[in-house]
């Protein structure tokens, strides 16, 4: 994924100003996430705009913001939206999701997000790369899981849903910091590179606790011991990929 852009069946995402490039992370996420039933989305730290356009292509009746704080994020996103066939039902935005306003949301919940999907930063504030625009991309100072997860209970609709995608070692904690806002797990997909390594991943689903339901927990394999993509991988994102 080292080119200017990446070619998906329904549209073209290209990264050449983004501090983010696409990669798996943003496409098991985008590809996994529920948004059946959901009318509004957010994006939250779109980047490219990659999982806003997936979202878009498997739900034609979402309408979505993405959001960024880094400009060149933005104007890319924008231009990846603006070439897709998804651009009439993808906002693109500037600014930080934490300043996003709740006042009076309680007494309007048809403001409110249906479905709240991010790909956020979780790199250690010590862990540097050489642009600095990639490294507010990747840190957890720039949005800090513990905030992430309050804003977004703050933000959903009350049937609604959040999913995220985390390293394997902080589900943990996302699932604790959820549950101290008012949000239960109802989904987990662990993910591994193949069936000898430890989990690398965590895709995560989090819904209010008054919505009482079983947790579904599964695991997902990237690859098999003939180091092709695992026919589980292929179902996940045979809509997206031209070819595996």
């Amino acid at each position: 994924m080292a080119s200017e852009k990446f070619t998906f069946k329904q549209f073209e995402v290209w990264h050449d100003k983004c501090g983010m490039k696409v990669g798996f992370d943003g496409v098991l996420l985008g590809a996994w996430a529920d948004t059946s039933g959901c009318h509004t989305m957010i994006d939250i730290g779109t980047g490219t705009g990659l999982i806003a356009l997936i979202a878009a292509q498997r739900n034609p009746e979402l309408h979505i913001t993405a959001i960024d704080i880094m400009p060149n994020a933005v104007e890319q996103a924008r231009e990846n939206v603006l070439r897709s066939p998804f651009a009439s039902r993808i906002d693109v935005m500037e600014g930080d999701f934490l300043d996003m306003d709740t006042a009076d949301k309680g007494e309007h919940p048809s403001l409110l997000f249906d479905a709240i999907i991010s790909n956020p930063p979780f790199y250690a504030a010590d862990v540097h790369s050489p642009s600095a625009e990639r490294d507010t991309a990747r840190h957890s100072s720039s949005l800090p899981l513990s905030k992430l997860v309050a804003h977004a209970s703050r933000m959903l609709a009350p049937t609604g849903c959040i999913s995220l995608i985390l390293p394997f070692t902080v589900a943990t904690e996302a699932i604790g910091l959820a549950y101290m806002n008012g949000l239960q797990l109802s989904r987990r997909t662990d993910v591994y590179n193949n069936a000898h390594s430890a989990p690398k991943r965590s895709l995560l689903e989090f819904r209010k606790i008054d919505l009482v339901c079983p947790c579904v927990k599964d695991r997902l394999f990237i690859r098999g011991d003939d180091n092709e993509y695992t026919d589980c991988y292929r179902s996940l994102t045979e809509d997206l990929y031209i070819k595996l």
